[in-house]
């Protein structure tokens, strides 16, 4: 299974209820969006990355890896960036002008001893939720989480979150992270299968629940947001199996890094016709005159 293997872009854009629930809740759930073979294919490249890791000593003190810029440090997982079942959400709810800015691949086995306490609930973006002054903050991207384990029960490293709080700038919290302190009120643990993905607003308050069960947590995840803002992850070293698409959502046009001096035009969206995503939805019809960010 390569990279190229999916289909471009979609025929399965946000519907009008999915559009509904996330803007309430901000965050869907999609069921069985990998099959059989994918979670085989994607928990292999996952166990082979974090093997690397153990034999190099470079795991957490509980065993577990968080390993920043996805595709970079594991090229096979290029495939989940642009799902032909999920991609299409995110172009639905941001647009065309887009990258993933931030990616990780998670693995968290069973915790064998205790864990002191530490808060751990937040909005992604960094920065960005202390500089931006408006209230609610915008979004500015979203997220898309590839489980590859049962999580079908709570306390198994579960995606906690708070619905609908990707409206709310701040919530209560301890006056320092290492103390003992309840989850915020409304908070739940998202249930779901392996091969499930989970589709969130980063602002949505969030976090992940102790693995104190006989299931390895192994999930990858991908942010996405406009192609003006700059990009955590690290570009991958070979780009030559990526599609079009993938390409730009790694920062690489024909194989190469936008001009940084000539580039930033591109990437404020001012050649459309230059950028694949665009290209793919002018040519499938997808283009939406009446929604901002699908504007021809």
């Amino acid at each position: 299974m390569t990279a190229t293997a999916n289909a471009p872009a979609a025929e399965l854009a946000m519907t009008p209820d999915q559009r509904e629930q996330f803007d309430r809740d901000g965050y869907i759930v999609i069921p069985g969006v990998l099959t059989p073979e994918e979670i085989a294919h994607y928990t292999g490249a996952i166990d082979r990355v974090y093997a690397e890791h153990a034999a190099a000593d470079k795991l957490g003190a509980d065993g577990s890896l968080h390993k920043l810029s996805a595709v970079a440090s594991c090229p096979e997982l290029a495939g989940l960036m642009t799902h032909e079942k999920v991609f299409p959400l995110v172009w639905s709810s941001i647009g065309w002008n887009v990258h993933v800015y931030h990616s990780h691949l998670d693995v968290h086995p069973k915790i064998e001893v205790h864990k002191p306490p530490r808060f751990e609930w937040h909005q992604d973006g960094g920065r960005q939720n202390r500089e931006l002054e408006t209230d609610p903050r915008p979004q500015l991207s979203v997220k898309l989480a590839f489980f590859l384990t049962d999580l079908s029960e709570t306390g198994r490293g579960n995606l906690q979150v708070v619905p609908g709080s990707h409206k709310t700038n701040w919530i209560q919290g301890p006056p320092r992270r290492d103390m003992e302190w309840p989850n915020p009120e409304g908070a739940i643990e998202v249930q779901v299968n392996a091969g499930d993905v989970v589709f969130f607003d980063r602002r949505i308050w969030h976090a992940r629940s102790n693995n104190y069960s006989d299931f390895t947590r192994k999930v990858a995840f991908f942010g996405y947001t406009y192609r003006w803002i700059a990009i955590r992850d690290e570009k991958p070293a070979s780009f030559e199996e990526l599609t079009p698409v993938q390409r730009q959502m790694c920062d690489l046009l024909d194989g190469r890094a936008v001009d940084p001096v000539e580039g930033g035009d591109h990437a404020w969206g001012h050649f459309p016709n230059e950028v694949p995503l665009y290209v793919q939805l002018k040519e499938g019809g997808h283009l939406d005159p009446t929604y901002p960010p699908l504007k021809p």
